[in-house]
Parts: C-alpha cells; structure tokens; sequence
C-alpha cells in the first residue's frame, strides 16, 4: 500500500494525545487516498481485481491457480513414480522367499477347501430327497419362501432406489451421519431454511422453462454439480470454489456459444443459477470448520472495537452527522453493512454493500452540496465499517470472493465497491499504524 497514505505531518502523535485532543486541526486531518488504478488486477486486463486474488482479477487468479496447479500435479507425479520404482526394487529383492512361503501356503488352502467339499458332500447325501419322505413339498414350500423373501427385498431396493432418484443427494443422509455435527439448528430454523430452499428451487425451475432446452440442460448440470459437491465435502473450500467458479464459466459459455443468448439475458440466469446452487449450499461452504475464518472474525471484530476512538475528523470524512438527513442516511448504511451476513445467496450480500456505499455517496452528497469524489468515498466506508462493526466481515467477504459469480466482482457498480471494502480492511490496517496505534497489527 505504498502511496496510499497522505498524511501530513512527519511524526505523528500517539493515540493519547489524539484521546486528549493536544492535536492541531491540520495535524488531526489524514487524507487517505487511493490510485483508483491500485483497485485493477495487477495484470492489467482492466477488470477490478482482489486483495484474496493477490491482486488479480477473477479471470486471471484462475489461469495463474490452474499453473500452480498443473505444476503441482506434475511434482507430485513426479515423486509417485519415484517411489513406485523404489518399491518395486525393494518387492523384487524379497519376492524369492515371499514365494516359497506362498507356495506352502497355497497347498494348505487347497487341502483345506478339499476337506470342505467332502463334508458338504457327506451332509447333502444324509439329508437327500431319498432319504426322508415328504422331502419334496418340504422343499417346494422352501423354494415359495425363498421367493417370497426375495421379492420382499427387490420390492425393499426398488422403493430405496426410487428415493434416491426423486430425493436431492444432500437430503438421504442417515441419522447416524448426521450425528456428529456440534450443534443442530433449532426446528424453526431448520423450518425457514427448508421452506426458503424449496421456494427457490420452485422458482429456479419456473425460471427454466422459458428457455426450453438450454434450461433443461442447465438445470442437468446443476444437479450435477450439488451432486458433485455433496460427495466431495473433505475437499478444501479452494477446491470448491474452483467447481463452482468452473460451473459458472461453463454454463455462461454455453449460454453466449451455444445457444446465443443476449448479454443481458446471460446475466440473469448466471444470478439464478448462483441462487439456486448456493442457497443449497450455503452451510456447508460458509465460514467452513477447515479455514480460520472464524478466527479471523473474532480478531477483526476486536481490533475494530479497539479503534473506537478514531473520530470522522482523523479519517477526513466529509459526513457532518449533525444533518438529520444526513445521520438518516448513516444509520441506512450502517444498517446495510451488518444486514450483509443475514443473506445466504452472494448477490445478495454484494447487494448489502452496494446499497451501503450508495447511501454513504448520498450522505457525502448531502453535506457537501456536491458530487462525491472516490477520494471521500473510501474514508467514510472505513468509518461506517468501524461504527458498525459488521459480524463476520471475513468470513462474508471470503464467501463472496469464493462463490460469487465473477462477472459481478470483476466489472461494474458491484465489483468497485466490493473492491474497496475489500480494500478498507488494508488501508485501516496502515492507518492504525500510522497514527501509532502499534496494537494494531492485522485487519
């Protein structure tokens, strides 16, 4: 973040000094300012890029992740073969006396397996139909119960199976499976969420059929790909958001080559999918057990709190809250900011930010009489951000960045706020360094 801070004097004062009010009017105003280039991924194809992407844009973290990756690969085969070969020379020395005592272990087995067939034998002639009368309707009602209890359990498969095709995958879990979770949610949440998911899928179908077949084959694949991610739950979140993020290139290219649909309408499906797949998903990938999310949470939410000093005239924010419309507006935003971790769909929590920091323009707006500039938005977000201390801002910003479709994050309104609020955790980070608060290590 070099170049990012303005500030405007050499040393500045320690944050007792700020509390005592010994600062200066010049010395307590800190511009913060950022390049609006330093927001572009860092590869310079123009589209916003991500402090989790290393500074790339969705497009090229995916191309430089699949070189990783394939270098990965290759490494790992590399080292497969390797220790194949060594297993191999080390198998070969020993395989001479392996085989004489496999030899004389094959002899005991035949005899054994010899001595079996006789008495099967021996038993099968005692019991035989010759030597008892009546043996054959004994064996005929036999025969009727074998059959009987082979329909009953074909009829038992046949009821299994056609539950398991007309039942979603992530719903045939046994009890047994469910039992080691923590903390089951309490009935009426588990109410809402079931009755939200079903009215989505409901609505996601309806949605399909004004597309014919290209609907009926989206809908294939995103059950194929629930199916797919329910199989593969040990995977890493990474891992999964690589099959969502491919799951979403895919569909949208099918859309625009295939079937050649406009842009506009392309958009409104890629939203709908994104819905339908990750209202599904949402417990299982948000703020999962295998990341520090949770972690990371508690410690941003301590470190704001410890920031509860910094004032809207150390950050240069132009927002004069004594406006009654103007504080409206603020609390609007702030209630937008925290709103955020309700939502389950990504869209929707971008929504959340994008409604926030349009209403943070309309409070610039508002007590300056004037358009807002990019250089007066980003102080005040960190403001509203310090003020309202939003529950599990990590985790929700690492899910959008993992599960949202990329197409939002990389262009347009969306994608430069999420930038910035990704952006803020950052500039905040540098700013609790720059006016000596030395507690402050990481936002």
């Amino acid at each position: 973040m070099d170049g990012v801070w303005g500030a405007k004097e050499a040393a500045p004062p320690s944050p007792p000094e700020i509390a005592a009010g010994k600062m200066s009017v010049k010395s307590e105003r800190r511009g913060i300012h950022v390049d609006q280039s330093e927001l572009l991924c860092k590869k310079g194809c123009g589209y916003y890029g991500n402090v989790a992407w290393q500074g790339y844009c969705s497009k090229c973290w995916r191309e430089e992740y699949q070189k990783a990756r394939q270098k990965q690969i290759q490494e790992d085969w590399e080292l497969a073969e390797r220790l194949q070969r060594e297993e191999e020379e080390a198998y070969a020395n020993t395989q001479h006396t392996q085989g004489a005592q496999s030899l004389t272990f094959t002899k005991f087995e035949e005899k054994k397996t010899s001595e079996k067939l006789r008495k099967v034998a021996t038993v099968k002639k005692f019991f035989g139909a010759s030597s008892r009368p009546g043996t054959k309707k004994a064996i005929q009602e036999s025969s009727f119960k074998a059959e009987q209890l082979e329909e009953e359990v074909s009829a038992d498969n046949l009821l299994r199976h056609l539950k398991e095709m007309f039942t979603p995958s992530w719903e045939l879990a046994s009890p047994a499976e469910e039992a080691p979770e923590a903390k089951a949610p309490s009935p009426s949440i588990s109410r809402q969420v079931s009755i939200e998911t079903d009215r989505v899928s409901k609505d996601f179908i309806e949605f399909l059929k004004t597309y014919n077949k290209a609907g009926q084959e989206i809908y294939k694949q995103c059950k194929l790909f629930l199916d797919t991610m329910h199989r593969k739950r040990e995977l890493s979140v990474e891992e999964q958001s690589e099959y969502a993020q491919s799951l979403y290139q895919n569909v949208a290219d099918k859309l625009q080559t295939r079937w050649k649909v406009p842009p506009e309408k392309v958009e409104k499906v890629m939203d709908q999918v994104e819905k339908y797949i990750m209202t599904r998903l949402y417990k299982y990938v948000f703020c999962p057990e295998t990341t520090e999310d949770e972690k990371k949470d508690l410690a941003v939410q301590r470190r704001i709190r410890a920031l509860h000093w910094v004032t809207p005239q150390m950050l240069c924010v132009p927002v004069n809250e004594e406006i009654p419309e103007v504080s409206d507006v603020v609390v609007k935003a702030i209630t937008d900011i925290i709103e955020m971790d309700s939502k389950r769909v990504p869209r929707d929590k971008l929504a959340c930010i994008t409604n926030c920091s349009k209403h943070i323009f309309n409070a610039i707006r508002t007590t300056k009489a004037e358009p807002a500039s990019a250089d007066d938005f980003l102080p005040t977000l960190i403001y509203i951000v310090l003020k309202g201390n939003p529950p599990r801002l990590q985790s929700n910003i690492q899910y959008i960045t993992r599960f949202c479709n990329p197409s939002r994050l990389m262009t347009g309104e969306d994608g430069y706020y999420f930038t910035n609020l990704d952006l803020e955790r950052t500039v905040l980070r540098h700013y609790g360094e720059a006016i000596g608060c030395t507690y402050i290590k990481e936002i």
